[in-house]
């Protein structure tokens, strides 16, 4: 059965196939089946308790999945056998919480993982951090604790740090969900100079105005399904069914 679905999707940098996800009684996840193609940025949105976060954590394993099967640039992840930490790196990670090193400086919490994780040089990790800071408009804040940094400051800190493990596609789960509204336009420019370069993106995200400039398709899901999915401005601009109505009615 999955034979034939993976081979209208070779191209797939994400392959999701029937996938559930329960915790205890309560089912989440109710049979997803989405992809991402390579350099395409996939928006997905919908109200809070219907499984966006949840799938995005199950993409990399965050979160194990009840069933289902999840394909990595054509690795499935999902195979009891494989390793699961050599295809995590090719994914970079953005949360809602900053999740940043408050003892290390910026330029520390950029340069550790390389060096561990990627067995690079302090010279190299740390060139490779400094090239990160300065796409994200912080070269001037290497030297700061993530204490002494503004909320939107410290979510381009973080996503400076998951670039700096050059990875093939970036995850960001509602990234400026937790920033106060005036620093949530910096945050979002630099996702919309990702996006320009051809980064492949998914995107959980409540924000409509993202979705609609920068999204090459939008999922909406509710209550652990994917009701609609298409084109940015055909699911925003005209949905067709009464749920993506109902809830766009309420954000738009």
């Amino acid at each position: 059965m999955t034979t034939p679905q993976r081979q209208t999707r070779t191209d797939a940098a994400i392959d999701v196939i029937e996938l559930h996800k329960h915790f205890g009684d309560n089912e989440v996840l109710k049979g997803i089946d989405f992809h991402v193609d390579n350099g395409q940025v996939v928006c997905v949105i919908g109200p809070s308790g219907s499984g966006k976060s949840t799938l995005l954590r199950c993409v990399n394993l965050l979160e194990q999945p009840t069933s289902g099967r999840i394909f990595i640039e054509g690795d499935e992840i999902t195979d009891p056998d494989v390793d699961v930490n050599a295809i995590r790196s090719r994914i970079g990670m953005v949360f809602q919480q900053f999740n940043l090193f408050p003892h290390l400086t910026v330029l520390r919490n950029l340069t550790i993982a390389q060096q561990r994780v990627k067995k690079r040089g302090k010279d190299e990790a740390v060139e490779i951090a400094r090239r990160n800071l300065a796409k994200v408009g912080l070269s001037e804040k290497e030297g700061a604790y993530p204490a002494h940094l503004s909320g939107g400051q410290q979510q381009r800190a973080a996503m400076a740090r998951a670039l700096s493990m050059d990875p093939d596609m970036m995850m960001f789960d509602e990234p400026t969900s937790a920033l106060d509204p005036e620093l949530v336009g910096d945050v979002l420019g630099v996702m919309k100079d990702l996006a320009s370069e051809g980064m492949t993106m998914m995107v959980v995200t409540h924000e409509m105005g993202f979705a609609r400039e920068v999204g090459d398709k939008v999922v909406f899901m509710d209550d652990g399904v994917i009701v609609e999915e298409g084109d940015p401005r055909e699911v925003l601009g005209n949905p067709q069914h009464e749920r993506t109505q109902a809830f766009l009615s309420k954000v738009l």
